[in-house]
């Protein structure tokens, strides 16, 4: 089993600590949100909590979890080894900056978990490699190495569109919930509806173009709604933060 380090202890790394600790491995979390580290401490006994250069002194595989902002402030100072891997989930810090902070660690790479990791299903897209993740994670969460880190942004930006397509579905629920008076059970509704229809779909591509064809028929109640999204610029304007987000990743220049 690996010694596994965290440094930033929050949404996205708190899933990942419990799930490597329930496989077997011997996890370290920094104190830098307490009341989560203390929570993972509680809940596992093969996790515990130190200080940020105490958890890469313990650890053979070190992940950067701190938000971009803050990211150079609480690595920078800290002593890695030569032979550690480094593992980021900081959307927009670039590869170079990565190497020069973690110097003279030198197996670095970036990947995109989301939360339900914990649960499995989640892809990890990896760059420049997936040598480091996948004994940890995979086949339970297949691992997908990228070409370049121009392609790691722009799955980057479509990881972002999920909150976006939440916020549909938030929308639909409200409006089924108005109509019916029952929030409980629109929400209910709406979330397994679409929880459902992903989970049967044979994955592949073009699959989605498929499903949508056979649904949005001449004459049909979907073809109504794709119709009415299209006209209403729903969807040029994901595509367009999309674009967005993928500028702002790439950064000046």
């Amino acid at each position: 089993m690996a010694r596994i380090g965290f440094i930033g202890t929050g949404h996205i790394a708190a899933p990942m600590a419990r799930r490597l600790a329930g496989e077997g491995h011997e996890v370290l979390v920094s104190r830098r949100s307490a009341a989560v580290s203390a929570a993972l401490v509680a809940g596992s006994p093969r996790i515990a909590a130190a200080e940020n250069q105490a958890v890469v002194d313990g650890a053979e595989t070190v992940f950067l979890c701190l938000r971009p902002q803050h990211a150079e402030a609480a690595v920078a100072p800290l002593a890695f080894r030569p032979e550690q891997r480094i593992v980021s989930v900081m959307a927009g810090v670039p590869a170079a900056a990565l190497a020069a902070w973690c110097a003279p660690a030198r197996d670095i790479s970036i990947t995109i978990p989301l939360g339900y990791l914990e649960a499995g299903g989640c892809p990890l897209a990896v760059y420049p490699h997936g040598a480091t993740l996948a004994p940890l994670f995979a086949p339970a969460n297949p691992v997908i190495p990228v070409a370049s880190e121009a392609a790691l942004n722009s799955h980057f930006a479509v990881c972002a569109m999920i909150p976006g397509l939440l916020a549909m579905l938030e929308a639909g629920s409200g409006w089924l919930a108005e109509r019916t008076g029952d929030a409980d059970g629109a929400e209910r509704y709406t979330a397994q509806l679409m929880a459902g229809f992903l989970a049967a779909m044979a994955p592949g591509a073009g699959r989605l173009a498929a499903e949508k064809q056979a649904l949005a028929t001449p004459g049909s109640l979907s073809l109504m709604m794709v119709e009415a999204l299209e006209t209403g610029g729903a969807t040029a304007a994901l595509t367009g933060a999309m674009d967005a987000i993928e500028r702002r990743l790439a950064g000046p220049g």
